[in-house]
């Protein structure tokens, strides 16, 4: 495992028991972000990143019963805590990486991804691998509960220029990563970039 890989898997783990108690406000902003991403009845997608799963029931209840959800995480205590919580009601847990998913190519509708993108070793890469897994037309939600400004106040840092998520940064990533971005939105309440996986 990568240098990058224990270090999220660390901070993680650290903060995986009480994760939903420190942020106990954030649910209708999930679903809020999860009804953006247009899903059908039957969809299959996949929440990259789910941490806790609390992207979870918003998805079940946006695809049915007929539909696929998958929550993927690196963290073990991330996904043991989605299960304490019954969010494994909702979908499928898998311990995975997003370098390497174990997915056909083209096989999901979408992907949720909250809070991912500042944790990737490797952003393109990554990225390319989501986009592979989606099919032609499929959408990707980046999403975090607060925007960019409120986070860094709450990490006590300033943005900087070279900000994965600024927009002018993110959308030539999306692009080259096999994505075209339709929407950006970052405001204190939310940060929001959506996607279509290009054909």
């Amino acid at each position: 495992m990568s240098d990058d890989h224990t270090h999220v898997q660390e901070f993680f783990t650290a903060r995986a028991a009480d994760w939903d108690e420190r942020f106990p406000d954030d649910g209708p902003a999930y679903a809020a972000a999860v009804a953006e991403l247009g899903l059908r009845e039957g969809d299959r997608v996949l929440d990259a990143g789910c941490g806790t799963g609390r992207a979870l029931p918003p998805l079940r209840a946006a695809v049915g019963a007929s539909g696929v959800v998958i929550g993927a995480d690196l963290t073990p205590a991330m996904l043991e805590a989605a299960v304490r919580a019954g969010r494994n009601r909702d979908g499928q847990l898998l311990l995975a990486d997003v370098a390497g998913l174990p997915f056909r190519t083209d096989s999901l509708d979408a992907v949720f991804a909250a809070g991912l993108v500042a944790h990737l070793p490797n952003p393109a890469e990554n990225l390319k691998e989501l986009a592979r897994v989606v099919r032609p037309g499929g959408t990707l939600a980046l999403f975090h509960p607060i925007g960019r400004a409120a986070l860094a106040a709450r990490q006590g840092r300033q943005i900087t220029p070279d900000d994965l998520r600024a927009e002018g940064n993110l959308g030539p990533l999306l692009a080259g990563s096999g994505w075209a971005m339709t929407s950006y939105v970052d405001e204190d309440a939310r940060f929001l970039a959506l996607a279509v996986r290009r054909g």
